[in-house]
């Protein structure tokens, strides 16, 4: 089970999808059905397979509120 922490939060709020499709936008604004087809295919490796993995898991949840809060009381420095 991921136990992710603040810092991995706040830098989760802030990375964009660095390829594909949907590059440039927000990891938590990613479509559920292109999250839950990388839960289905497989995620990454890396730094990237975990975010979308946790993204995959606040989705799933119904948690994107807690990364958009992150997003508007931590901003990018």
């Amino acid at each position: 089970m991921l136990q992710p922490d603040k810092e991995f939060l706040i830098k989760l709020a802030h990375t964009k999808m660095p390829f594909g499709k949907y590059e440039g936008r927000y990891l938590i604004e990613l479509p559920e059905h292109y999250v839950v087809w990388y839960h289905n295919k497989g995620f990454p490796k890396g730094k990237l397979g975990e975010m979308l993995e946790t993204v995959y898991t606040l989705k799933l949840n119904g948690l994107e509120n807690l990364i958009r809060n992150i997003q508007k009381n931590f901003p990018e420095k």
